[in-house]
């Protein structure tokens, strides 16, 4: 179908942006993890002698191993069509396997092995569990970290780049460029970091998590060592041992509301680079050929940073629902969760499409000194803070008040601050001190702290 036709703008207007996405968090992704968990269940079996099966032989594996490797498009909807007859997904990919292995007959006599003693629950929740591992190993942190090394980059060009702050929108004490843009570095970095250490759990304990049929068909065995060693050996995920029948999806919740944290630091990134883009701090690279409206021709838009905002905010509109939502479940199960987590992917994609956005705007951005050294040059009133604090160390009278007196709601200029304090009654070395200050060297530790 053309992209023209999509319903979402993920798979339409922005799909070649998000086209990272499209073998992982998709209905076809879904299916082929669903077929990697099923086959790694079936050569387990066979690996442990204590079932009684024969050792596979070098090409049953290669054969079992291939069902996964190249599965494609064909495959997949090769199970949709079964599942139109089926009315079961999981049991869609049952029968797809089985007819994979039929020509094979060493593997066909073994074919009822083929999701023994499982309930489809075990079979989507480690499939959803390899999705999201992938998810954030090979897509989200990449991108987090392309965007962490832009900041950084950023941050050191800028270093004693000096720049008048804003409180309440208002002139306030002086910062640098690279010390704002450094903090958000650093609140990325402990968001990154809890991410990179999130458990992915899984487990495959039958239709209510207490191995019942497993029991019966096999009750001199250790199910729960196996169960375990399976998760954790053949799948690289984390044993969750205490489970209904669904997996509580309390690891996927702490993933979503990281997610959401680091999205919300960089629509706070997206808005305050939208406003110094306003007040002319930062200037846009000009691109031949695009416009910036379709009225007013010398408009050059920030709207990569409004891109980045807003796809964010739905991302953190899915992503809330999602972390909200799964860990609750009716009894031992409903199927609510089964839905929501069809929209895994909408939460990712918006997010990743976030990030595209915003790397994209913060390399078409390069300062305008300009702008930032004409508010610095007439903003001297600045410096009421240093000069009250000074007066105050030397327990000079209504420090504060003098300096309010001078400052609030005026416009001073240098040889006002200047003429001042020359009129203190301090310490000479206090009085060169002050006088040896500008709005640009009032900066404090800025330049030095990262």
């Amino acid at each position: 179908m053309s992209n023209i036709f999509a319903i979402s703008p993920l798979d339409g207007r922005y799909a070649d942006k998000v086209k990272s996405l499209n073998e992982t968090v998709s209905e076809f992704g879904l299916i082929k993890y669903r077929v990697m968990v099923e086959i790694e269940w079936f050569k387990f079996l066979f690996s442990k002698p204590e079932f009684g099966l024969p050792s596979l032989e070098a090409k049953d594996i290669e054969l079992l191993d291939s069902i996964v490797n190249d599965f494609n498009e064909i495959g997949a909807l090769r199970v949709k069509e079964i599942e139109a007859t089926t009315n079961h997904d999981v049991k869609a990919v049952e029968y797809y396997i089985k007819e994979k292995i039929a020509h094979n007959p060493d593997l066909d006599k073994y074919r009822e092995f083929i999701h023994f003693a499982c309930t489809s629950e075990d079979i989507n929740n480690t499939s959803y569990g390899l999705m999201l591992k992938d998810v954030k190993n090979v897509v989200i942190l990449p991108e987090l970290s392309k965007l962490q090394q832009r900041l950084t980059e950023l941050a050191d060009q800028y270093r004693d780049v000096s720049i008048m702050c804003r409180t309440h929108g208002q002139p306030a004490t002086p910062s640098t460029m690279g010390k704002e843009l450094y903090n958000v570095v650093y609140r990325l970095e402990r968001q990154i970091k809890q991410l990179e250490k999130q458990e992915i759990l899984a487990k495959i304990n039958g239709a209510v998590g207490n191995y019942n049929a497993h029991l019966v068909a096999y009750p001199e065995l250790q199910w729960d060592t196996l169960a375990k060693e399976f998760i954790e050996l053949r799948l690289g995920l984390h044993f969750n041992p205490y489970t209904t029948q669904i997996e509580p999806h309390d690891y996927q919740a702490e993933i979503y509301d990281n997610l959401r944290r680091i999205n919300t630091i960089l629509i706070d990134l997206s808005r305050d680079m939208w406003s110094y883009i306003s007040i002319n701090y930062f200037k846009q690279k000009v691109k031949a050929g695009e416009v910036g409206s379709s009225t007013m021709p010398h408009k050059v838009n920030p709207i990569d940073f409004e891109n980045a905002e807003g796809n964010f905010g739905l991302a953190n509109s899915v992503l809330g629902h999602l972390s909200e939502k799964l860990p609750i479940s009716r009894w031992q199960r409903d199927l609510t969760d089964s839905t929501v987590q069809r929209n895994i992917g909408v939460g990712i994609g918006y997010t990743l499409l976030g990030l595209s956005s915003l790397l994209k705007g913060l390399g078409k951005v390069e300062i305008n000194l300009n702008a930032i050294n004409h508010d610095l040059d007439n903003n001297w009133e600045l410096l009421a803070e240093p000069i009250q604090t000074v007066m105050r160390k030397c327990n000079v009278a209504n420090a504060y008040e003098q300096l309010k007196e001078l400052t609030r709601g005026k416009k001073v200029n240098a040889e006002g601050i200047k003429e001042f304090v020359a009129g203190l009654d301090l310490p000479d070395s206090e009085k060169t001190k002050l006088a040896s200050l500008t709005p640009h060297n009032y900066i404090g530790l800025a330049n030095k702290l990262y």
